[in-house]
C-alpha cells in the first residue's frame, strides 16, 4: 500500500482520528488528538510516539502554541495546554458545550476556540487565561486564522469574518455558497480567501475583499465523487489543508482519497493511491515537503466493520504541489 514515500505512524490512536497538526517551524513533530480520549505527539521521521496525554472525553482538536506547547479541545469542554518537555498540564478553561476547534494566531498572539455552545473565545497564551468570548450565530464547525483575520464556519451553512484585533463586531456575514452543510474551512496563506468544503462533495474557493471585482474570481467545483456501476457516489469532503509556500491545497474525502489542488489555474495536481478508509484530516509541514493524512473512520455509514485507523506520513514533491502555467 506505501511506497518509498510514505509510510505509516506506528502506536496510533485506538479510536477515530479528529485532527493531525505539525509543529509550526518543522515536520519532526506531529500532533495528532482522537475520539480515545488522547492527544498524542510523534517523533516523525524516528517513527515514534513521543508522549500522549488524555481528556476525559473525545478530543476533537489540538494544535500547537509554539513548539513545546500544544492546547487540546474536545467532548469534556476543557481546554487543556500541554507543556510537551515537562509533561505538565494545565487547564486553561472550559466552554459550555464540546470545544469543536482549537487554533492559534501567530500575528495577534491568542489561541482561539470554537464550539457547540455557540461561541468563540480568545485566550492569551502566556498567562494563560480567558480573552473574551463572542456569540456566533449557531454552533461552530469550523474555523481558520488568516492573518490577524478569523474565519468562522457555523452550522446553518453560515460564515463569519472577524477582525482578531477588534472583536467588538462582526466584520462580514457571509452564506456558504454550497447548498449543503460545511465541513472544513482553511484560510490561503496568502490571506487574500478561503476554500470551504461541504458534506456534498464540493468544495468553494472565496476572496475576502468584498469588491465585486475580486468577488467575481469566486467558484465552486465538485469533487470526490465515485461512479460505481453507473451510480455516482458523492462524499463530504471532511479536510483541507495549504501548501504554506504555493498556496495550493489538498483535500481528503470520505471516498478515501487525497486530491492536490491549484487553485489559480483551477486545476487538479495530483491524486494520490486509495487510503484503506475516510480521509478525516490532513496537514501539510510548513515547508510543504511533508503530508500528514489521517485515514479514520468516520462512521458514516454506522458502526460497521471497518479497516483500523492510521496516519500516514507522505513526502510530496513540487511536481505534485506547485501550480502549473497554463499552455500558452
Amino acid at each position: 500500500m506505501t511506497g518509498s514515500n510514505e509510510f505509516k505512524l506506528n502506536q496510533p490512536p485506538e479510536d477515530g482520528i479528529s485532527s493531525v497538526k505539525f509543529s509550526p517551524n518543522t515536520s519532526q513533530f506531529l500532533l495528532v488528538s482522537s475520539w480515545d480520549t488522547s492527544v498524542r505527539l510523534y517523533d516523525v521521521p524516528a517513527n515514534s510516539l513521543r508522549l500522549k496525554y488524555q481528556h476525559s472525553g473525545a478530543v476533537l482538536d489540538c494544535a500547537f502554541y509554539d513548539p513545546t506547547h500544544a492546547w487540546s479541545g474536545g467532548l469534556d469542554n476543557q481546554l487543556k495546554m500541554h507543556d510537551l518537555n515537562t509533561d505538565q498540564e494545565n487547564l486553561v478553561g472550559t466552554h459550555d458545550a464540546p470545544i469543536r476547534c482549537v487554533e492559534y494566531c501567530p500575528e495577534v498572539n491568542v489561541m482561539v476556540t470554537g464550539s457547540w455552545d455557540q461561541t468563540v473565545k480568545l485566550w492569551d497564551p502566556r498567562t494563560p487565561c480567558n480573552a473574551g468570548t463572542f456569540s456566533q450565530p449557531e454552533k461552530v464547525y469550523t474555523l481558520s486564522v488568516s492573518g490577524d483575520r478569523l474565519i468562522v464556519g457555523t452550522a446553518g451553512r453560515r460564515v463569519l469574518v472577524w477582525d482578531l484585533r477588534n472583536m467588538g463586531y462582526v466584520q462580514q456575514r457571509r452564506e456558504s455558497s454550497l447548498k449543503y452543510q460545511t465541513r472544513c474551512i482553511r484560510a490561503f496563506p496568502n490571506k487574500q480567501g478561503y476554500v470551504l468544503s461541504s458534506i456534498e462533495g464540493r468544495v468553494a474557493v472565496e476572496y475576502l475583499d468584498p469588491s465585486p471585482e475580486v468577488q467575481k474570481k469566486k467558484y465552486a467545483f465538485k469533487c470526490h465523487r465515485l461512479k460505481e456501476n453507473n451510480i455516482e457516489h458523492i462524499y463530504p469532503v471532511n479536510a483541507i489543508s495549504f501548501h504554506n509556500i504555493h498556496n495550493t491545497f489538498a483535500t481528503g474525502g470520505s471516498d478515501g482519497f487525497v486530491n492536490i489542488w491549484d487553485p489559480f489555474n483551477k486545476k487538479r495536481l495530483c491524486q494520490f493511491h486509495r487510503y484503506p478508509t475516510s480521509i478525516a484530516s490532513l496537514a501539510f509541514s510548513s515547508d510543504g515537503t511533508t503530508l500528514a493524512i489521517a485515514s479514520s473512520y468516520m462512521y458514516e455509514m454506522d458502526d460497521t466493520e471497518h479497516p483500523e485507523d492510521g496516519i500516514f506520513i507522505r513526502q510530496v514533491t513540487d511536481a505534485e504541489t506547485k501550480p502549473k502555467p497554463p499552455c500558452t
